[in-house]
């Protein structure tokens, strides 16, 4: 059965920095929850400039000579987006006996089983009054959460001149101190593993804390590859009085931006584990977390708290919602990608719309653009790509770097430096100039050290192009960082009309050919696990034979799963099966002499 408590059965994910950075002062009216990006303090600050003088808000500019001026850009921004959502909302509830069309809106994009639908359709008929109806709106209206994203691993240190600042001044705790002094009551959404230290910062602030009517103001979201690492974490946390209000699982390949793969393990898999042990990890981690709230003297909720288990990455259809709602009972359904193409939910400027409606398969792609050392996934033809590449074919290659958030390398500097930095491509490239190798190695060798692109700029520049704010520095075009799903989707779209096709109501894809999101996500993991084998080819130590092992082995158990739960569908059935056949002789026909035949 379908969650009905909330407006929508599914949010929209945080994409990159700029596409959903304004999200919520678009849609959460509507009852839509988004995911703010907060790792750029700088577009933050812009942003918060651009809005609050669209809004007529106050506005005092943060510079970067105020101390602690990152938290405060975070707090100030997400103020402003807090106090425009809030008004906004109220402004469409008091329109009910207008004609602006606002809340009829509202109403016409919930889903048909929605309580929120229902209980409005009833009210209507019991009650004559206009009263009654506006106090049954005002009473029951949602509007959707306003939630932000930390990805865990962008913590770099921070200096004044310099000197070296203590830990709560690096990137991710000052962004966390930034969220946890808003006026928000909402989620972190942590991502891209665990950082025990910033985990530890939590327990600095008491929104993260339950109170005694167990209502906990800001909520904790771990991104979660598997179980295991959602046990391992959620208990990590619940021993420090921490609870875990959501598990959002996305998919290791089938997502946008940077894909982190797991060994091996597939989707289907991984949510049927959830599903089956949900009631196991609400009792071990509750168990943890009472011994820590006792023991810190803080209140001890008398039952388990309330928890989500929630998915993402690479649904295209409302038959893929459902299907996720019901088999694994999940209680939402992110949906990223394809609200790109929808200008009333996301920034994009109107030359990347453009791209993406004409992009195929081909078209979007696996990278090796990022800075992190992470696969990416990309959009080939991109102006971010146009402007490297033209700056590589003028012997320039490297980004100025003036952001400085992905900054990783120590090969040749005391201070990390970014791969994707004109300082550091210049080094590599100098050195490779000294190599005795040949053409084609030179050519391999150049490519991979001029790969790396300025995703800091890429990824927020959509912003500063589509509100025409002034940009400063170097040019560096928009990186945009659709999942594979994009090939299916192909020309701009109205908020209503995404809602109409999550729902069932409508059909915005105009092929035949779209893959089973499962389907899709196992040809991904069977081509990244060929290109793992191709890497070692007939070198491979005995730890990568091991993990090249284990990760066929995976898929092959993953495929297993999805022959039994194909078996039991009703339609396009034979299509599946069929498919899986094909995934699996791939599989084990990878021509390497240390893989196990099944």
């Amino acid at each position: 059965m379908h969650k009905k408590t909330e407006p929508h059965s599914f949010h929209i994910p945080v994409m990159g920095i700029a596409f959903t950075l304004d999200s919520p002062i678009k849609i959460a009216k509507y009852g839509i929850s988004s995911v703010i990006s907060i790792v750029d303090d700088f577009i933050i600050e812009k942003m918060n400039e651009y809005y609050s003088n669209k809004y007529k808000l106050p506005y005092k500019a943060i510079s970067t000579k105020v101390e602690d001026y990152r938290a405060k850009r975070i707090t100030s921004y997400l103020n402003t987006v807090d106090s425009i959502a809030k008004q906004t909302f109220e402004n469409l509830k008091n329109s009910f006996e207008e004609k602006s069309g606002e809340f009829e809106k509202y109403m016409d994009m919930l889903p048909d089983f929605s309580e929120l639908k229902q209980g409005f359709v009833k009210t209507i008929k019991n009650n004559s009054l206009k009263e009654d109806v506006n106090n049954w709106i005002q009473n029951n209206l949602k509007l959707g959460s306003i939630d932000i994203n930390i990805m865990t691993k962008l913590d770099k240190v921070n200096y004044n001149k310099k000197e070296q600042l203590p830990s709560e001044f690096n990137d991710a705790h000052a962004a966390l101190r930034g969220f946890a002094n808003s006026n928000l009551e909402s989620s972190v959404v942590l991502s891209a593993g665990m950082n025990p230290r910033l985990y530890s910062y939590f327990e600095n602030f008491s929104d993260f804390f339950p109170t005694k009517e167990n209502v906990i103001k800001k909520k904790i979201i771990l991104k979660v590859s598997d179980y295991r690492s959602a046990l391992i974490q959620g208990k990590f946390l619940a021993k420090k009085g921490l609870w875990v209000s959501e598990y959002r699982i996305e998919s290791g390949l089938n997502c946008g931006g940077h894909a982190f793969a797991s060994d091996g393990y597939l989707m289907g898999p991984i949510l049927e584990e959830f599903k089956n042990h949900k009631n196991d990890l609400i009792s071990d981690v509750h168990n943890l977390l009472v011994g820590s709230l006792e023991n810190k003297g803080k209140h001890v909720p008398n039952a388990p708290l309330d928890l989500k288990i929630t998915a993402q990455g690479g649904v295209g259809t409302s038959e893929e919602h459902e299907f996720l709602l019901d088999n694994y009972n999940i209680d939402s359904v992110g949906w990223g990608t394809p609200f790109l193409l929808v200008p009333e939910a996301t920034t994009v400027d109107s030359v990347t719309i453009d791209t993406l409606k004409r992009a195929t398969e081909k078209d979007l792609y696996l990278s090796d653009i990022s800075p992190l050392g992470v696969p990416f996934n990309s959009l080939r033809g991109n102006t971010n790509e146009i402007v490297k590449n033209d700056r590589i074919a003028n012997n320039k290659a490297g980004s100025s770097c003036p952001k400085k958030f992905l900054v990783s390398n120590t090969d040749y500097t005391d201070k990390p430096i970014c791969t994707a930095s004109k300082k550091f491509q210049t080094i590599k490239l100098d050195e490779l100039k000294l190599e005795d190798i040949s053409s084609s190695d030179y050519t391999q060798k150049f490519n991979k050290i001029t790969a790396k692109t300025c995703l800091c700029e890429g990824l927020s520049n959509a912003a500063l192009i589509k509100n025409d704010i002034k940009q400063k520095g170097e040019e560096q075009g928009v990186a945009i960082c659709p999942g594979p799903n994009m090939a299916y989707f192909s020309k701009e779209l109205s908020l209503k009309e995404m809602v109409h096709h999550i729902y069932g109501k409508a059909n915005v894809i105009a092929t035949n050919n779209r893959p089973h999101m499962f389907i899709k996500e196992l040809k991904m993991y069977v081509d990244y696990f060929s290109n793992k084998v191709n890497e070692v080819k007939d070198s491979a130590s005995k730890k990568q034979e091991k993990y090249l092992t284990t990760f066929q082995s995976n898929l092959h158990d993953g495929i297993e799963y999805y022959y039994n739960l194909f078996s039991s569908f009703e339609s396009n059935k034979e299509t599946l099966l069929s498919e899986l056949d094909a995934l699996k002789n791939e599989l084990f026909n990878v021509k390497i002499p240390i893989l196990v035949k099944a």
